[in-house]
């Protein structure tokens, strides 16, 4: 029987209100729970962040969404449906992918459509092959989903089931890239197909070919862009959990625990940005932490022992730019460049910036025009690079010259932004100032011994009545991933 926290658990007080913490609100008080939520900055959101810069309103995290069930999943838990709280628009292609000999392919999520693409631009072998790999990567994901990936573990054992010999059957443990190569012959479709590991934090050679099942929610399940930009997400969560009850303090930091009988029994705050002044003592059946682990722990006062460290993600270097309009671009461009396997030993292996980078150039104004003033579109440019761990580099130092390096980068492969009218730079350090372990927005690696029940669990021994969500824990990262995570954490306090 799975462990949960032990009664009573009336009140939780969650912290947090990024998406784990929302969707760990909104489960608990379908479940009947009285919710307080307590979140440091003034809005929700999380690393699904925003800012405004004269007119432009900016996403600083996630671009898109996919999965959007777990998104009604969690409104449906109190009784609300998904389009009364946000609107989607479905992404066709969902991406436009760019490569170093010149060639484009637009990626669709619609079997047809890309079918067609691929039999255009590829050839009729490699379009059969897709055929093959959509429904390799379909019954992957179907049998990852309910046991491996919605699911909370007590212990390793617990994985032991039908579903982990079919998942052995499927290649589940083999490497990722070539178990793509054994659908596609093209090394253009192999990277479409792979390139989602490096925010797995694993290089597509080495990952699991289980985390196929990423791409499979970027490719097959679609990708859709909220109406307002990805912050109407949070805030739709947001606003429904306190519709259902919940109450919400921003502005506010914990600054402590307190401790009785081997449960915590209150929180301490404190008004963000004023460590010193005097908080307020919120009193606690449970807790849900779902800042970033390093943090979590800090709370607690104690770090779980585990065999193998923490590895952490790589990071990323973010420029967002607001240009005059006419760009041309798509919602989402992929420029690859000529160099793959070498680029993920720059980054993971050898802690050095990619010498010929593959980028992933974001259009949100490509869906919707209102994010920027008339006349005028947002684009950000993501670069993967090495975390402060792997590479403390001096960031304020390089930071302007790679932004120049790479729009030099795009414009040498046909990708002209021109002139910005506003920009806003994330590096590492920034990542690392928002309290994020290492300096990466993609927390603790999907490697083996970080996967599944080797993950950082989100029961901590010792805490009677503290659980954890987000990104580092249980099932992993993504958009997808932590509202499952939030799902479980509730889980465990509601039984």
């Amino acid at each position: 029987m799975t462990r949960t926290v032990r009664s009573p658990t009336d009140h939780v007080v969650v912290v947090g209100a990024g998406l784990a913490g929302l969707a760990t609100a909104l489960h608990l008080l379908g479940a009947g729970r009285r919710v307080t939520v307590v979140e440091r900055d003034p809005t929700p959101g999380g690393r699904a962040g925003r800012l405004d810069l004269d007119g432009f309103r900016l996403d600083t995290g996630p671009t898109v969404i996919t999965m959007p069930e777990l998104i009604e999943e969690a409104l449906g838990a109190v009784g609300e449906k998904l389009g009364d709280r946000l609107e989607l628009v479905d992404l066709h292609p969902a991406y436009h992918a760019r490569f170093a000999d010149g060639s484009a392919i637009d990626v669709h999520t619609e079997p047809g459509a890309m079918e067609q693409e691929i039999r255009e631009k590829v050839s009729a072998t490699d379009a059969e092959g897709y055929r093959r790999l959509r429904a390799w990567l379909t019954e992957l994901y179907r049998v990852q989903m309910a046991t491996f990936i919605d699911a909370n573990f007590d212990s390793p054992l617990d994985v032991l089931s039908g579903d982990l010999a079919r998942l052995g059957a499927l290649g589940g443990f083999g490497r990722l890239g070539p178990r793509i190569g054994k659908f596609l012959a093209d090394e253009r479709l192999r990277r479409i197909f792979s390139f989602q590991a490096l925010y797995a934090g694993v290089p597509p050679a080495r990952a699991l070919a289980a985390y196929a099942v990423i791409a499979y929610m970027d490719t097959i399940a679609g990708v859709s862009f909220p109406k307002g930009g990805v912050r109407a997400l949070p805030q739709a969560l947001a606003d429904a959990a306190a519709d259902a009850g919940a109450e919400f303090r921003y502005g506010t930091t914990v600054t402590g625990l307190e401790r009785s009988a081997g449960r915590v029994r209150a929180i301490r705050t404190a008004p963000t940005g004023e460590p010193g002044a005097d908080g307020d003592r919120l009193a606690a059946d449970a807790v849900v932490l779902t800042c970033d682990l390093p943090v979590a722990y800090g709370l607690l006062g104690r770090t779980p022992r585990r065999v193998v460290p923490t590895r952490w993600s790589p990071s990323a270097y973010v420029w967002h730019a607001g240009v005059p309009a006419g760009t041309g671009l798509g919602h989402h461009t992929i420029s690859f460049g000529d160099a793959w396997a070498g680029t993920f030993d720059e980054i993971i292996t050898e802690g050095r910036l990619m010498s010929d980078p593959s980028l992933l150039v974001t259009h949100p104004t490509a869906t919707d025009p209102s994010l920027a003033p008339a006349g005028h579109e947002l684009v950000s440019v993501l670069a993967p690079c090495p975390n402060s761990d792997r590479a403390p580099l001096d960031w304020e130092r390089i930071g302007p010259r790679y932004r120049d390096e790479l729009r030099a980068v795009l414009a040498g492969r046909g990708i002209e932004l021109g002139e910005p009218v506003v920009e806003h730079v994330i590096t590492p350090d920034d990542w690392s100032r928002l309290g994020l372990a290492a300096g990466t927005p993609f927390s603790a690696a999907h490697t083996f011994a970080q996967t599944g029940p080797f993950r950082a669990g989100n029961l901590v021994r010792g805490e009677g009545n503290v659980v954890l969500a987000g990104s580092g824990t249980t099932p992993g990262v993504g958009v997808p991933t932590v509202l499952v995570s939030g799902k479980l954490a509730a889980a465990r306090i509601t039984g």
